[in-house]
């Protein structure tokens, strides 16, 4: 059955502020409180420019699940509660599902633990199951008490993409009537570390597309999303995947992959590639993801489309990196602001041209506000989701 599929509600948390509003109003100014240089996830107090989300969390009753990424999505949870809580009542709690997307989970509790203690030792009462992929939809199944599918997904930076591919599934099979999609990643000295020793960081914001560009910013998020059949103010239009398995840890240069996905995602939705009113990139800051989004994007928009990186208002989230910028494109439909690129205005004369948006831009008045959000992966995972406002 292929049914539409909508939002109901929808929230996000990140460097751009701890509510949804404040997302709003991010985009309008091109100002994120939560970019900056920060000592706390490197060895011997390094630098790192990166972007953290802000405040204390109130800890998770469920002490097996209290770690940074289900405090900050517990957080998030909040402002869409009232939604939850009347979807599960109309639905029963066995016909409600959760999808979550994360790469880190409880990576950084982990840490906190090894360092804690001498090598080879750990506390007896350490909570492993704290640090499982799986750990933020067992956290949300006890916490909203629901018996429906409740599973995580890792696919690296497309792992809550690929989370709305499952929930879509989930009800168009009849399995579930209402399903939470979740995206939440938090900042640990892994991923930092990490992607420093493979050259791929700025010390600086990150410049998407731009000549200058050096590599990306890490950062935290969370997204939540309330979808059923029910119809709402924003739709689910069109998803499209595919895996170019080209290298572990970088694109295929010509973007076969990214094109792949972006086609089936217009495909899926019955959409010609002119009917886009605005893409929200990957856009890393990285050489080679750009080089190859710029191409997959010419290939694909050859009369262009308006069209933005926002990472240097979030950071580079990771897994939560779909649910952050799917949240800014219901943002952009919802407020009519099309997400700004910000970066230094130098373009690489290697890569094709891409209509880049500027700040304080809305869509036409005639638009029906389709928006396309992309997402690409270590390992070669692709992702692509279209929303729209409905009609």
């Amino acid at each position: 059955m292929n049914a539409r599929i909508f939002v109901r509600a929808y929230a996000c948390v990140s460097a751009m502020g701890p509510a949804t509003k404040s997302h709003a109003q991010a985009l309008r100014s091109g100002q994120s409180p939560g970019m900056g240089i920060s000592t706390a996830w490197r060895k011997k107090a390094a630098p790192a420019f990166v972007g953290a989300v802000a405040g204390d969390f109130p800890s998770v009753r469920n002490q097996e699940h209290d770690t940074r990424n289900n405090r900050i999505l517990q957080a998030c949870l909040t402002e869409i509660d009232a939604d939850l809580q009347a979807a599960i009542a109309a639905v029963g709690r066995n016909r409600f599902a959760i999808v979550a997307g994360t790469s880190t989970s409880g990576i950084a509790e982990a840490e906190d633990a090894l360092l804690s203690y001498p090598p080879g030792e750990i506390s007896a009462d350490y909570e492993y199951g704290r640090q499982e992929f799986g750990s933020p939809a067992a956290f949300l199944a006890d916490l909203l008490g629901t018996t429906g599918p409740a599973f995580a997904l890792s696919t690296a930076c497309t792992s809550s993409t690929n989370a709305f591919i499952s929930a879509r599934r989930l009800l168009r099979q009849g399995l579930a009537d209402a399903v939470l999609v979740v995206g939440a990643d938090s900042l640990c000295r892994t991923t930092v570390e990490g992607f420093i020793s493979l050259e791929a960081v700025a010390t600086d914001l990150c410049q998407p597309m731009s000549v200058h560009r050096k590599g990306i910013n890490i950062g935290e998020a969370a997204g939540v999303f309330l979808l059923s059949r029910e119809s709402a103010p924003i739709e689910l239009l069109g998803v499209g995947e595919s895996c170019d398995a080209y290298h572990l840890s970088s694109p295929d240069p010509q973007g076969r992959g990214a094109e792949a996905a972006i086609r089936a995602a217009l495909h899926d939705a019955g959409l010609a590639a002119t009917d886009i009113d605005y893409v929200n990139l990957h856009a890393t800051g990285t050489t080679k993801n750009d080089q190859m989004e710029s191409l997959a994007m010419a290939r694909v928009f050859p009369a262009g489309v308006t069209c933005s990186g926002t990472k240097p208002l979030t950071g580079h989230a990771l897994g939560a990196a779909g649910a952050i910028e799917a949240a800014l494109c219901c943002v952009a439909i919802t407020d009519n602001i099309i997400p700004p690129h910000l970066w230094d205005g130098q373009p690489d004369p290697d890569l094709p041209p891409l209509r880049l948006a500027g700040l304080e831009q809305s869509f036409p008045a005639a638009a029906r506000r389709i928006c396309m959000t992309n997402n690409f992966a270590f390992g070669g995972s692709n992702v692509s989701l279209i929303f729209s406002a409905t009609r």
